[in-house]
C-alpha cells in the first residue's frame, strides 16, 4: 500500500514540477487530491488486512493508544518505510532525469520558512490526520452508528487532502514519515536529509 501511495504521488509531484507552465498541471490542488485520494482508496482496500496502516505517525499513535502490539507496530513501521523506497524507486527508474531534475519529491522547508515553521505546521498536520483516524476507528461509534465503518476512509483521506493544502507551501507537508524517507532515500541530496527530521519529529 505504502508503495502505491508513494509511487502515484509523487509522479504527481513530478508532473507539477516539470511542468513548462504551472497553470497547464494539475497544480497544489492536483497534489493535495493525489495525497488524499489514495488514502481514501488504499485504506479502504487495506483496512480488513492490516487495518489499513500506510503512516507510521498513525502507527506509533495506535501503539502508545494500545490499540496495537509493539511487535506489529515495528513490522507496519518497517514495511511502510521498505514500501515507500521500493515506490520512490520505480519513479526514479521510469525518468530519472526528470525526478533528480525536479527534486524527487523530497520534503524541504521552502524558502522565507523557518525550521520552526515546518515543525509547527508537521506537528499540526499530523495531529490533525493522527485525530481523524482515532475518531473515525472509534470502536464506540462503530457500535453505535453502523454507518461509520463503511465511510472511515473518507474522512481519513479529506483530512490528508486539507492538511496538504494548507502545508504543502512550507515543507511539502511530511505527516507521512515513510513517504518522506523513501522520497530522501531515493533522491538523496544533500538538502532532502538537513529538514529531515522535522518530519520524524513532527
Amino acid at each position: 500500500a505504502t508503495l502505491l501511495f508513494v509511487y502515484v504521488t509523487i509522479l504527481t509531484v513530478m508532473g507539477y514540477s516539470g511542468a513548462t507552465s504551472k497553470c497547464a498541471s494539475v497544480g497544489i490542488q492536483g497534489i493535495a487530491w493525489s495525497f488524499g485520494g489514495m488514502i481514501f482508496a488504499l485504506v479502504y482496500c487495506t483496512a480488513g488486512i492490516s487495518g489499513g496502516h500506510i503512516n507510521p505517525a498513525v502507527t506509533f499513535g495506535l501503539f502508545l493508544a494500545r490499540k496495537l502490539s509493539l511487535t506489529r507496530a515495528v513490522f507496519y513501521i518497517i514495511m511502510q518505510c521498505l514500501g515507500a523506497i521500493c515506490g520512490a524507486g520505480v519513479v526514479k527508474g521510469f525518468q530519472q532525469g526528470l525526478y533528480m531534475g525536479n527534486g524527487g519529491g523530497a520534503n524541504v522547508v521552502a524558502p522565507g520558512y523557518t525550521k520552526g515553521s515546518g515543525l509547527g505546521a508537521e506537528i499540526i498536520g499530523t495531529f490533525v490526520l493522527v485525530y481523524t483516524v482515532f475518531s473515525a476507528t472509534d470502536a464506540k461509534r462503530n457500535a453505535r452508528d453502523s454507518h461509520v465503518p463503511i465511510l472511515a476512509p473518507l474522512p481519513i483521506g479529506f483530512a490528508v487532502f486539507l492538511v496538504h493544502l494548507a502545508t504543502i507551501p512550507i515543507a511539502g507537508t511530511g505527516i507521512n514519515p515513510a513517504r518522506s524517507l523513501g522520497a530522501a532515500i531515493i533522491y538523496n541530496r544533500e538538502h532532502a536529509w538537513s529538514d529531515h527530521w522535522i518530519l520524524w519529529v513532527g
